[in-house]
């Protein structure tokens, strides 16, 4: 069968597949980029952006509920789901479509279908409708993601046990909501949902919501929910459900004992499984660690010309970790003067509930294990002019400062906005800022990002507002 030679091949079309073979082309590279589903992946279809256009439906519900403090009367009010849905759909499909048109516009060929490696530089694709094309490249990026996982006693079925697809296409909004897992999705979920107007609990069998944010910005986050209503149990697993009525009875084992409830729905929010099965890298021989492809920090497997990025790769598992990946990767690959490594302390990471959470580098727990001298910074939002005339006084911005070297070690937020005040953090750690440095920087007034400056402050004791 006759084969298809290109300079780099990428397997996954999500924000690491086509930001690096989009970058790959720039280079110079004859790309092709293979493709079974929807371009985008999972966050331009099915998580990161589709998520943000609901929440931003909840976030208008509460903006009603509160309007009457800037004089505003609001009555009657109707909400249809429906429409919600329609708009969240709407922008992932334009967004897919503009993916369409970059790769197009930067000559990058694309195969839709599943892939499979059959050598260490060739590859099969097969359509949807069982075509069979020999591919191959001396450079072979695998950039397939992940997927929800599952367990035994909540088999998703997609009517009354919901993965995060269900929970964004569906057409009545529960009364009731049973949310297993207090990551990211889980609480930007029980987040949404709340605020929409369903009556929500939350459980982890970690001992805080969050379970790999700052102890003190998910305990300030559990309180929140909490006094707005939503039932949270921690330490807790989902034992058993059952269909009754229509409704699923579950029971959960709680550290007092068995708990059971009824609810409408239950969403399965407890992590992703990487897609790294059926792609012929076992029979290679590429090295894998707990599901996920093994790679060095230049994304490289142990085996010469393969490569693996984002999800598929290990956590954590955010899109722009990806898209940086997949940058310089292909940038390494290409031979591009003074690419740099990965920092896995440079990643900031949002999670948009209500309030927001936002953090990057160590928390203090992480800070103090490794043996870190530190100073701790803490400004709240409530002593911030913006967010009092907006009426957004909830949250703080903690520092974790290096007490010696003033190291910008972590940043947690919490707050109204804070997942776009982090990139100041972001770009002060990327360029090796210390406190001192900070100090000097004007902040704008009156805005939320003095709070920042504050924070900095504060960890020198400081702080002028507090």
């Amino acid at each position: 069968m006759q084969e298809t030679r290109f300079d780099l091949i990428v397997i996954g079309a999500g924000p690491g597949g086509y930001v690096g073979a989009i970058r790959a082309a720039q280079l110079g590279l004859k790309t092709a980029i293979i493709e079974a589903k929807d371009l985008g992946g999972i966050c331009l279809n099915w998580g990161c952006i589709p998520t943000k256009a609901m929440i931003g439906g909840a976030k208008l519900a509460q903006k009603i509920q509160h309007a009457s403090i800037f004089g505003f009367e609001i009555d009657n009010v109707q909400f249809d789901i429906k429409k919600l849905v329609q708009h969240s759909r709407t922008v992932s499909k334009q967004l897919v479509a503009g993916i369409g048109h970059l790769l197009q516009k930067n000559n990058i060929t694309l195969f839709k279908g599943t892939a499979k490696l059959i050598a260490k530089e060739k590859l099969e694709v097969m359509d949807d409708k069982e075509q069979i094309q020999i591919l191959s490249a001396p450079h072979i990026i695998v950039a397939t993601g992940a997927k929800a996982t599952t367990l035994p006693q909540l088999p998703i079925d997609g009517q009354y046990i919901w993965s995060y697809k269900e929970a964004l296409i569906t057409e009545h909004l529960p009364e009731s909501l049973l949310v297993v897992g207090s990551g990211a999705i889980g609480s930007e979920f029980a987040s949404l949902y709340h605020d929409l107007g369903s009556q929500v609990t939350l459980i982890d069998i970690a001992p805080q919501i969050m379970p790999t944010e700052d102890h003190e910005v998910a305990a300030y986050v559990q309180k929140q929910f909490e006094q707005k209503g939503i039932t949270i149990l921690t330490q807790s697993a989902i034992q058993k459900t059952s269909i009754i009525d229509g409704k699923v009875q579950c029971e959960i084992q709680t550290p007092q004992g068995i708990q059971t409830i009824l609810v409408n729905h239950v969403l399965s929010a407890i992590g992703v499984t990487p897609n790294s099965k059926g792609l012929g890298l076992e029979e290679l021989g590429v090295e894998f660690d707990k599901k996920f492809i093994k790679t060095d920090e230049w994304c490289k497997t142990n085996v010469v010309g393969i490569y693996a990025i984002g999800d598929v790769a290990g956590g954590p598992c955010l899109a722009h970790k990806a898209s940086h990946e997949a940058i310089l990767c292909v940038e390494k690959i290409a031979g591009v003067h003074g690419v740099h490594p990965l920092d896995r302390t440079r990643i900031p990471g949002c999670i948009f509930t209500n309030p927001q959470v936002a953090s990057i580098g160590l928390t203090q727990q992480q800070a103090t294990e490794k043996g870190y001298p530190v100073r701790i910074g803490n400004f709240p939002f409530q002593a911030n002019g913006k967010a009092l005339a907006m009426n957004d006084p909830v949250g703080f911005v903690k520092t974790i400062i290096h007490q010696d070297t003033g190291e910008i070690l972590g940043v947690h937020m919490v707050g109204h906005d804070v997942t776009e005040l982090i990139q100041g953090f972001s770009i002060a750690k990327t360029l090796e800022a210390t406190d001192e440095s900070l100090a000097e920087v004007i902040f704008p007034h009156p805005t939320l990002s003095e709070t920042m400056h504050e924070a900095i402050l504060s960890a020198m004791q400081r702080a002028i507002h507090i």
